[in-house]
């Protein structure tokens, strides 16, 4: 491994993930400024719902397509949600493993299975694509930032798939613009909109605590 390679996987990455740990710390710092508005109104709804309940049925709400209209209805595009997020856990979690773990490479069965995730993202990143340009609709609620980080988000799988093997034989450079990529990425992210996933557990906490409280929360279905 030459000297280029080991600073992209070591110190480039530390530094990265350093800047993203100072970059969010501050983003919450100025959130938590923020206190979160008192009920008006009296509790209602069924008894058997509490704020606690409305908390956590909030968050485990992004697993449960059947709880929304949306993704009821297009339970395709929610697919294509759980696969690219999925892929995105596996490539950072990739990052970590190369440097830190890599014996764990040596084993067939996850080499395959990090590359069917990743692989699998990377598809749905090029049909995100191809379905954000050629839709109408997408088109004109789009910003150019949609376009860069779903494009970055792409290019960072292809390289991470071809990377999982962690083989050195045909060079470095794949593995140096998988390395590159995700430290970019890692600073990149806390500007853009990917960082939506910083304010997930927060504001669902809020909504559910007041869906809780409000007795919508968890919602209970009647049986025909």
């Amino acid at each position: 491994m030459s000297e280029t390679l080991h600073f992209a996987e070591h110190t480039l990455q530390e530094v990265a993930l350093g800047i993203m740990a100072i970059v969010y710390t501050i983003r919450l710092i100025w959130l938590f400024r923020f206190k979160g508005g008192k009920e008006r109104q009296p509790k209602t709804g069924l008894p058997g719902t509490t704020r606690a309940k409305g908390i956590v049925y909030s968050w485990l709400n992004v697993a449960m397509p059947w709880a929304m209209e949306s993704t009821r209805k297009k339970l395709f595009l929610y697919l294509q949600f759980v696969i690219f997020h999925l892929g995105v856990v596996a490539a950072i979690g990739l990052s970590f493993v190369i440097p830190y773990l890599p014996q764990l490479l040596t084993y067939q069965f996850i080499v395959i299975g990090l590359q069917i995730s990743i692989g699998a993202a990377c598809f749905v990143g090029l049909m995100r694509i191809v379905r954000r340009a050629a839709s109408p609709i997408m088109r004109k609620i789009s910003s150019p930032d949609d376009y860069f980080s779903l494009i970055l988000l792409t290019s960072w799988f292809f390289f991470a798939f071809l990377a999982v093997p962690n083989s050195l034989e045909n060079g470095e450079t794949i593995m140096l613009v998988y390395f590159i990529l995700t430290a970019f990425f890692l600073i990149y992210v806390p500007f853009s909109k990917i960082s939506h996933y910083l304010y997930y557990p927060f504001t669902r906490y809020w909504f559910g605590k007041s869906m809780g409280y409000r007795g919508i929360y968890p919602m209970v279905r009647k049986s025909k």
